[in-house]
């Protein structure tokens, strides 16, 4: 069984659980607070950031894109026709150029602000950058979704997944990113139906029913989060 350092709302960890969730295989779930510094993890990561997936008789295996990566090479020939990393070149960087499209550019923008902001600064410290949620920072954030949001409905509206024809790391890295921001509802779905119907059946994945099973205390979900139909 996988070990995987994570948070529950980092948006990178929840890729790799849905990638983990598609593979059918089994994982371990340990609550890392990244902000902590916490040697332990350190030790595993000195980047001080999740998720860290431990297999044994492996190195500890750091970021989204090393972990996708690793699953693809041990277990991705086991889905066949519905690889994740799909086989050919050009399918190969279509998907990789998408997944840092959401893992970089829309963290750096997007659902990395809006998280911390949110939520991570509701457990920090004053000394690890806690304290009240900047109204500036989420108002630049939320603004930066739309966008986004729109160039997933054009991807939407001219194929049958994101990436291509079929599922891959590219719509489980989007969804992965926008479960975590819909959660406290700062996506503005109304704007584009081609991507809410896309996200609509992502979510609607067996993988998915994890996540959406992810509560915090005093901060309810919004009603998108857990409405498979909305």
């Amino acid at each position: 069984m996988f070990t995987l350092f994570h948070h529950p709302f980092c948006p990178h960890s929840r890729f790799v659980r849905l990638a983990l969730g598609e593979y059918g295989l089994d994982v371990r779930l340990v609550e890392e607070r990244v902000w902590e510094r916490r040697e332990a993890f350190l030790a595993l990561n000195p980047a001080g950031a999740t998720p860290v997936l431990v297999d044994e008789g492996v190195p500890a295996i750091p970021g989204a894109g090393i972990i996708g990566e690793y699953l693809d090479e041990y277990h991705g020939a086991e889905l066949a026709d519905h690889r994740l990393l799909p086989t050919t070149p050009a399918e190969r960087i279509e998907v990789r150029r998408l997944m840092a499209w959401f893992h970089d550019k829309f963290y750096e923008e997007a659902s990395g602000p809006l998280v911390t902001e949110r939520i991570y600064k509701r457990y920090m410290t004053e000394e690890n950058g806690g304290g009240p949620p900047s109204t500036d920072v989420i108002r630049a954030a939320k603004a930066n979704v739309r966008y986004h949001l729109a160039y997933i409905g054009w991807l939407a509206r001219s194929r049958n997944f994101l990436a291509g024809d079929t599922l891959t790391y590219a719509d489980l890295a989007a969804a992965a990113h926008l479960s975590a921001i819909d959660y406290v509802g700062d996506v503005p779905w109304s704007e584009d139906d081609a991507a809410k119907a896309w996200y609509a059946r992502i979510k609607s994945r067996p993988s998915f029913r994890p996540l959406l099973s992810e509560w915090l205390a005093g901060i309810p979900a919004s009603p998108t989060y857990v409405d498979l139909d909305f």
